[in-house]
């Protein structure tokens, strides 16, 4: 039987995946920011949608000088990721989500920032 618990070396945490199934997707919500995805997370999700690569670019990402973020819009007292599914509560691109994604809450800023990360977060153990 795996774990729930995930650790990460150099982290003062661990991450209980299972509290994702009662969340409200307050990562996916909140602060607008920069959702980032390269080249081939692009093709990816464009596959997993049905989209041509350039009708996915210009339906679901914003272009910020050289890079791709995954456009947010409007939500109650902030923002939330276009592919938030609001009904589920969870991702509709789930299987070929941007790294960015992928690694959250094991961002290197949230090692110097474990309040923010665990106001967020109700899976964030303290070690």
């Amino acid at each position: 039987m795996q774990s729930s618990i995930m650790t990460k070396n150099n982290y003062p945490y661990s991450f209980n995946t299972k509290a994702c199934e009662s969340c409200a997707g307050n990562c996916c919500i909140g602060e607008s920011g920069y959702i980032w995805a390269n080249n081939e997370e692009i093709i990816a999700m464009s596959e997993y949608l049905n989209y041509k690569k350039e009708d996915f670019i210009n339906e679901y990402l914003l272009k910020v000088r050289y890079r791709f973020s995954i456009k947010e819009v409007p939500y109650t007292g902030g923002h939330r990721c276009i592919f938030f599914d609001l009904e589920k509560r969870q991702c509709r691109i789930y299987a070929v989500r941007p790294n960015q994604c992928r690694t959250f809450p094991f961002w290197d800023y949230f090692k110097e920032n474990i309040n923010e990360v665990e106001s967020e977060c109700p899976g964030i153990i303290r070690l």
